[in-house]
């Protein structure tokens, strides 16, 4: 019974927040009528003492109407320029720096300044339609299409966010920049100094000092010094030159005149325009020990191992290209990455004196060696009938002239027991 009045007072206070207007209607009605509204709150059973009392219409529940869900999220800023933007970040931060740490909503605040730089940095560079291909000084840039990888303006030394930036790599010396950079670069390509000079600085470390470059970068001419005022001075321990820290990311590389002279493979500081010219030349078979260090022969046990296999292989040669199963076979092609090691047994690159100083050379050749040596001894009929026989004693196995037990006649190539 207690629930049917209840029920009954709740439909005669017309709480139904939607039909707002048809409740003002009666309400307007039931002021021009007292007498019936007397008379109907008369009949209306009385509450319970305890009991919840339901108001009028006037003052509606509160069933979240009285939000306005068309109202614009809390820290959502619609800005369109790049002055409102930058305007927003810094009330952003404030708000972040306000708010607790580790709270959800400064979580929250973080992400929304996350949106809104990446806002400013597309308005600062739109995606436009870029060529695919751009040539300038020497270099040759290619649009790259991935969006995933993080890289390192070589130009202005900021992060290039591949996502929303469009940015160009040079084929030849792999330098990198914003395609809003591209025509501020002032450094030639790199490759172009490998094809007409590809050699390499032999003194270690020269240096000339600052005031020999007017305390200057060595390459973009920025003032430096070594207080690090206006900007810090850099040595590259390739060049001995100075250099800013827009040149010279103190990046590591080994050092070619510290390897020759001294057998020092540690790596050292060197500038961005070394660091790729070095890079670069790392496989150029460019170093002739015998000439600019003989006595590192001396000392190195590798060399002298690797020095004796390569003489072999040049020995082997004249075999293989005259022997018609072994060029099916191509046999030639395992030094492929190495092709000065069929050509003379003087040259060396970087690459092969580090490989030579880890033991991964010595290892490799002597496979190739043993290979090349079971094909002409074991394998091939036509390659053992081009054997020798010793002409001094005439006695014993066929000899070859890579054998370690004969000797070689520097006139004819006449092969003997040693």
């Amino acid at each position: 019974m207690e629930y049917d009045e209840k029920l009954a007072r709740f439909r005669q206070a017309h709480l139904n927040p939607f039909n707002k207007q048809r409740g003002a209607r009666q309400h307007e009605q039931r002021a021009g009528e007292e007498a019936p509204d007397v008379a109907s709150e008369a009949t209306l059973p009385e509450l319970a003492p305890g009991e919840p009392e339901f108001h009028c219409a006037e003052r509606v529940m509160d069933l979240g109407l009285s939000e306005d869900h068309f109202s614009r999220p809390v820290g959502l800023f619609l800005a369109s320029d790049i002055q409102q933007l930058q305007q927003a970040i810094e009330e952003c931060k404030q708000v972040i720096l306000e708010l607790p740490e580790q709270s959800e909503r400064q979580k929250d605040a973080v992400v929304r300044l996350i949106h809104l730089r990446l806002k400013l940095q597309e308005l600062k560079d739109p995606n436009e339609d870029e060529p695919n291909i751009r040539v300038l000084l020497e270099h040759r840039f290619y649009k790259e299409k991935s969006k995933s990888v993080k890289q390192t303006c070589d130009r202005c030394n900021t992060i290039i966010w591949g996502l929303i930036q469009t940015w160009y790599t040079c084929t030849g010396c792999y330098y990198r920049c914003h395609s809003k950079c591209l025509n501020l670069v002032s450094k030639p390509c790199v490759r172009s100094k490998v094809s007409h000079q590809a050699e390499y600085e032999l003194s270690i470390c020269p240096e000339a000092g600052l005031d020999s470059q007017d305390y200057r970068c060595a390459e973009c001419r920025a003032p430096i010094s070594l207080r690090g005022v206006p900007s810090e001075a850099r040595q590259c321990d390739y060049t001995g030159q100075y250099y800013c820290s827009h040149c010279h990311w103190n990046d590591l590389a080994v050092i070619p005149a510290r390897v020759v002279h001294n057998w020092d493979f540690e790596p050292r500081k060197v500038s961005r325009c070394s660091l790729r010219y070095l890079a670069l030349m790392v496989s150029r078979p460019v170093l002739r020990l015998r000439e600019i260090n003989p006595l590192l022969f001396n000392y190195v046990e590798e060399l002298v191992e690797i020095r004796k296999l390569r003489q072999d292989i040049l020995l082997m040669k004249p075999y293989f290209i005259t022997c018609k199963e072994a060029m099916e076979a191509r046999l030639l092609l395992q030094l492929q990455d190495r092709q000065h090691f069929v050509e003379n047994d003087e040259m060396y690159s970087v690459q092969d004196l580090l490989d030579a100083h880890t033991g991964r050379l010595g290892s490799s050749l002597t496979e190739t060696h043993t290979l090349f040596a079971k094909h002409i001894k074991l394998d091939c009929e036509r390659c053992q009938a081009k054997g020798f026989v010793c002409e001094l004693c005439r006695e014993g196995d066929v000899l070859f002239p890579f054998d370690s037990h004969t000797s070689v006649c520097s006139d004819c190539s006449a092969v003997f027991h040693r």
